[in-house]
Parts: C-alpha cells; sequence; structure tokens
C-alpha cells in the first residue's frame, strides 16, 4: 500500500549547482530547487514545513552537502528526500561524482563523490524511508550502489529507499537552452502538479517512475532509471490531482465515500502530521466548508471547520474532530483509528500549561516521551 510521509517528521535537502568555475553553466539548475522546494511544501506534494526543507545552492565544497545531508538525516523519523541537480562526473573506477561549483575535470578532490551521500544515509540516518533524486549526466551510475547482487555491495545498499536517475549511466543528462527547468525535472514538477491522467489515487515513486519514462521517451529525451530497496516505491510524493474531484460538491458525499483513498492514521506521527492529513480529508472528500457543516446536521459550523483545520495545537476534547470525519464520510472504523492517532499525539504533546519549567529542564515528566515507532517494511538493518 502507497503512504504519505508525515510532513513534521520528514525532511528534504535539495541541492543544486548552477554556476561553475570551470564548467558550462546550467541556469535553469536554479530554478529546478526553488520551484521544487516550493513544490515540496505546497497541498500539491508533502506540504512539508518550510524548516524541513534544505536548500544548498552552488555549493563549494563537500563537506556543505554531506553536513545538509547528516543533518537532515539526523533530524527524520519518517522519510528523507534527497535531490542534486547539476553536472555529473565519471571518476576513474567508473563511479558517479558529483559536480560542485569549483570542481575540475580531472581533479577528483574537487567534486563530491555519491558513495559519500549513501555513506550517510546508510550509517546517519534515522529515517525508515529514503528517496535519492539524481537529475544529472550519468546518474545511472548510483544505481549500481543500490543494487541488489550478492556479498558487499547488497549489505551496503540502503534499505527503504527509491533511486531515481535522471539518465542511464551511459547517457548525459538534458538541460534544453532556454527553458526554465532541466527536461528530467521539469517532467517531475509537470507530473506533481497535473498528476498522473488514470494513476493511483497516490502518486507514489513507482507509479511516477512510470509516467516519466512514458513521458520522456515521447519527447524524445533520455529515459530516467529507477532502483527500489525494500518497497521504496510505494512512497508517495503527493495525491494525484489528476484523481481529485474536479470542483468541491455541496451535495452530500456519494455511496462511494468509503471507497475513497483517505488519509492514513497510522502514517501520522507528529502534530503538523495530523493536521495535513485532517485538511487532505475534506479534499478527498469534495465537499465545501459549508458542506461539511451541512452534512454535520447542525453540529459544526462552516467557521468551525476552518478553525479546526488551521489550527496549530491538538484540540483538548475528541467530539468536534469526529464529528468533521464523519462529516467528511470517512468510514466509522477509521474514525476509531484517528483517534487513537490523537491520543497517541496528546501524551506525546501534554498541554503546555500542565508541564512545569524545571521538569522540562531536568527531563523529567514534563519531557516528551519518544514516538513509539512501530514494525515497518522500511526498517533499515543494523547487523552487518
Amino acid at each position: 500500500m502507497s503512504v504519505l510521509p508525515d510532513p513534521g517528521a520528514s525532511r528534504a535537502v535539495l541541492v543544486g549547482t548552477s554556476r561553475y568555475e570551470h564548467l558550462e553553466p546550467l541556469p535553469a539548475v536554479a530554478n529546478n530547487v526553488r520551484a521544487l522546494a516550493g513544490l515540496l511544501c505546497s497541498p500539491l506534494s508533502l506540504q512539508l514545513p518550510a524548516r524541513n526543507v534544505t536548500v544548498v545552492e552552488d555549493p563549494a565544497a563537500a563537506h556543505t552537502v554531506v553536513g545538509a545531508v547528516r543533518q537532515a538525516a539526523a533530524e527524520a523519523t519518517d522519510t528523507l528526500v534527497v535531490y542534486f541537480a547539476g553536472h555529473g562526473l565519471v571518476d576513474a573506477q567508473d563511479q558517479l561524482v558529483v559536480a560542485l561549483a569549483h570542481t575540475e575535470f580531472g581533479r577528483i578532490e574537487t567534486g563530491l563523490p555519491y558513495d559519500w551521500v549513501r555513506q550517510v544515509l546508510l550509517l546517519d540516518s534515522r529515517a525508515e524511508r529514503h528517496v535519492v533524486i539524481l537529475d544529472c549526466c550519468y546518474s545511472g551510475l548510483a544505481l549500481g550502489r543500490m543494487s541488489a547482487g550478492a556479498g558487499l555491495a547488497d549489505q551496503a545498499a540502503v534499505e527503504g529507499s527509491f533511486l531515481l536517475a535522471a539518465a542511464a549511466e551511459t547517457r548525459t543528462a538534458l538541460a534544453p537552452v532556454g527553458e526554465t527547468y532541466t527536461a528530467f525535472t521539469g517532467a517531475l514538477l509537470e507530473a506533481l502538479r497535473r498528476g498522473v491522467p488514470g494513476g493511483p489515487a497516490l502518486v507514489d515513486l513507482g507509479a511516477l517512475y512510470r509516467h516519466l519514462r512514458l513521458t520522456m521517451e515521447a519527447r524524445g529525451h533520455p529515459v530516467p532509471q529507477a532502483r527500489d530497496r525494500n518497497s521504496g516505491a510505494r512512497v508517495a510524493l503527493g495525491r494525484n490531482q489528476a484523481d481529485l474531484p474536479a470542483a468541491p460538491v455541496t451535495a452530500a458525499a456519494g455511496a462511494d465515500a468509503g471507497e475513497r483513498r483517505w488519509p492514513d492514521p497510522h502514517a501520522i506521527r507528529t502534530v503538523t502530521g495530523f493536521f495535513t492529513a485532517l485538511a487532505e480529508v475534506r479534499v478527498v472528500s469534495g465537499l465545501t466548508h459549508q458542506a461539511v457543516s451541512e452534512r454535520s446536521a447542525g453540529r459544526m459550523a462552516a467557521g468551525t471547520v476552518g478553525r479546526l483545520l488551521n489550527r496549530s495545537t491538538l484540540p483538548t476534547t475528541w467530539g468536534t474532530t469526529a464529528v468533521y470525519l464523519s462529516a467528511c464520510g470517512v468510514p466509522e472504523e477509521q474514525i476509531t483509528q484517528w483517534q487513537t492517532a490523537w491520543q497517541q499525539l496528546r501524551a506525546q504533546n501534554p498541554p503546555a500549561q500542565t508541564v512545569s519549567p524545571e521538569s522540562s529542564r531536568d527531563g523529567g515528566p514534563g519531557k516528551a516521551g519518544a514516538w513509539p515507532r512501530p514494525l515497518s517494511v522500511f526498517r533499515r538493518r543494523r547487523d552487518h
């Protein structure tokens, strides 16, 4: 089953090098990273808080990039997205080297070996899922480091990951002169903004990859490559905009409401994720605020709907949220699951007035407990 990451427990690091001292400039790359950062924070995609997205433009040294990835890897407990756009080079061992602002041909110390990033994801990451997107020449070389071969290569692969590369290991990526974005990232942005016609309700990485292959091939552009480790392809980067209702409805929800792809309350881990998913419920229902109010039989005004969805702290009681979910058409068994998620978050985030400063400083009763992480198909092995 596809899953939308909890935005509060997820992080993204977007690296783009558009200006080079010794290589050809790529002005479209600057547009790539800024547009993708905005999209990941928007309702069209993961709705990440702005503070959870790190943009590194024109890095001069490898440690700048590795440091940003390491920090995000330490903070993310759900999903970590790492994106790079720029020139890609091949070293003497046929390994991918990411070109930085001062990279020179023949001087390996001036670039960033992709393997360094992989090592951070393998050794330093707390995230259960990893998404790596490489928009550079020869980016398919990175796939060999995530293959299912035997021995050391297999042990070193990053579990719970999906690597999406703009080009095969022997092909160059495409940055058309005069275009706003590079060819691959432009197609990626288009797919997330407009959706995938005939695709699933959630644009998971498997569906996204298949769509991008068909799109790029039809345009005569380099065909992207991908590698999936331990069901990483099930991670979704957003809801399929082509699958949503064309316009909000004001009448009662249809009989198929129970079959709709509602947000999964089991995937909620943070307060941010709770309210993001709560707002998604209304989007999936196709109802306006006024229609939700009408379906609540007078128990919830339209203004109350808006106030609920714009809260930053959990409601102290469950009643209003239950009315909202029921009015949107969420099945009763799922509403029970939502209540469980609310109760867990309430235990993790007690009201501020009940926490004494002394207890918080000492790490005593006022300190929020760790979120109990469920067993997952994405959990990485640590026994090697």
